[in-house]
């Protein structure tokens, strides 16, 4: 890794510093790894993660160096520096996946959550609390859930297996889930969305995707869709306004499909990487179900001496409740929710990015709840 980091400070190089930028995510890297072995001095003789994410490292490192061995990696067009900005790329995914795995510097183990409730039963049902598993293994069992006979294996793994170790982590898998839910067209979801659609690009980042539109700012709508570099688990849209800027924003609320589905309705998507006609996605739209919150009787009488009601958010007082989040049960109101997400102590920032799936919210005017009545909300899994 040092070897590495000397290599990418070459002045010749002219990094720049946006994401993924290496010379910040090794030297990161690096501290969590120290940190981890400060708790747990052994852990390397019986953890089969850190001994494969080790492994891996390793490979991944000597990948870089030998990209130095020509003058190609200096030149800013060429195919060397690509496989940098991408090796980058997978380094940033091997860091959020040990920050995810070594909370604090400690193992979480079976601890760790997945958010989508169902994918989190297919895992603990097929592997039970293995962190990581082989993917000649994992397909197997994901081909048996969904069967799916056109599916292009070397595709799918190129897209779950973010660290590009030849295995898939819980927290790749939940990365996953979260990128093409809902999980009973998880798949299909997948294609479409990727090996299918003229939009999509692979491994690109927040600068690629600029420069890449801005040889389309003649024709408006033109857009491309992208993993976030910065946030594992959505998704960033480029698009070409209409005034020809460029601009690229992380659709919150809602998936993909339906943010895609949207943004053509609205006229900024409209031509997936330039191509005259775009995929129709209005056949896939599914809206979930309205999530329902049971109200007790105890519940009830002790919202009455405390004069107030259940849709009242006890953190503002003003708001009425219109989100929940997973797998706590907490319910709040949108604006609690933004406050939270701003602020940098919050729960919400400390744990993985969170999961938003949009339902019905409880509206304003509805009567106070009685007992054994239902109320709708937004659900946010994460753990706090």
């Amino acid at each position: 890794m040092d070897d590495v980091v000397k290599a990418c400070q070459n002045h010749r190089l002219n990094l720049k510093n946006s994401p993924p930028f290496i010379l910040d995510i090794l030297p990161d890297t690096y501290t969590q790894l120290v940190y981890i072995f400060t708790q747990n001095h052994v852990i390397l003789r019986d953890n089969y993660y850190i001994q494969i994410f080790l492994e891996n490292m390793q490979q991944k490192c000597k990948q870089v160096l030998k990209l130095f061995k020509t003058n190609a990696i200096f030149e800013e067009q060429s195919q060397e520096r690509r496989t940098l900005t991408k090796l980058s790329l997978i380094f940033s995914h091997m860091l959020f996946e040990l920050k995810a795995e070594f909370p604090d510097g400690i193992f979480i183990g079976d601890k760790f959550r997945i958010t989508k409730r169902e994918a989190e039963d297919f895992w603990n049902n097929n592997f039970h609390n293995r962190t990581l598993v082989p993917w000649s293994e994992f397909v197997v069992a994901i081909e048996k859930s969904q069967p799916n006979s056109k599916l292009k294996l070397s595709a799918l793994k190129n897209t779950v297996d973010l660290t590009g170790n030849d295995h898939v982590s819980n927290f790749e898998f939940d990365v996953f889930t979260r990128l093409f839910y809902p999980w009973k067209t998880l798949l299909r979801n997948w294609q479409l969305l990727t090996t299918a659609h003229p939009g999509y690009v692979a491994f690109l980042t927040y600068d690629e995707v600029k420069k890449k539109l801005e040889k389309l700012v003649d024709k408006p709508g033109s857009y491309v869709f992208r993993l976030s570099c910065t946030r594992p688990g959505q998704w960033a849209i480029g698009y070409v306004a209409p005034d020809g800027k460029i601009f690229q924003t992380i659709p919150q609320n809602k998936s993909l499909i339906q943010a895609l589905h949207e943004g053509g309705k609205e006229g900024f998507y409209l031509y997936p990487n330039g191509n005259p006609k775009d995929i129709d996605l209005s056949t896939v739209i599914e809206v979930p179900p309205a999530d329902r919150v049971k109200v007790t009787s105890e519940q009830y009488d002790l919202y009455c001496e405390m004069g107030t009601t259940f849709e009242l958010c006890k953190i503002c007082d003003d708001n009425d409740k219109n989100v929940k989040i997973e797998p706590c049960g907490h319910l709040l109101c949108t604006p609690c929710l933004t406050s939270w997400q701003d602020n940098s102590s919050s729960p919400l920032q400390r744990s993985r990015d969170p999961s938003y799936v949009n339902v019905p919210a409880l509206a304003a005017s509805q009567p106070a709840v009685t007992p054994a009545d239902y109320v709708n909300s937004s659900v946010i899994r994460d753990s706090i």
